[in-house]
């Protein structure tokens, strides 16, 4: 599905491909790497290049921060990932939101 009102973020052309990738995260404590499925993510072909917007990029960092993540396996889907209970409802640590 292509979204003609988004510009990509390296090279500003226009035509992004919406799609679902699969992406490597290291954990917060750096103990180790998880591939998370079915991310939400755009595609360039200018640029050949798949990334993440930087708020969903910042929602999955900060979900990684709130779960006890010694509990998720090596491969979690992004849905399930976003449904892990939290320890705290948000990320008290974050000021950049009282701005």
């Amino acid at each position: 599905m292509t979204n003609n009102s988004l510009k990509c973020d390296w090279c500003q052309e226009d035509n992004l491909e919406e799609l679902k990738a699969v992406v490597h995260w290291e954990l917060p404590d750096g103990s180790r790497a998880i591939t998370i499925t079915n991310v939400p993510s755009f595609y360039c072909e200018k640029c050949k290049f798949t990334y993440q917007k930087e708020d969903l990029v910042k929602t999955i960092e900060d979900q990684l921060l709130l779960i006890s993540t010694e509990l998720l396996p090596v491969s979690v889907s992004f849905e399930e990932l976003m449904k892990q209970p939290r320890l705290l409802k948000r990320n008290y640590f974050d000021f950049s939101s009282y701005n």
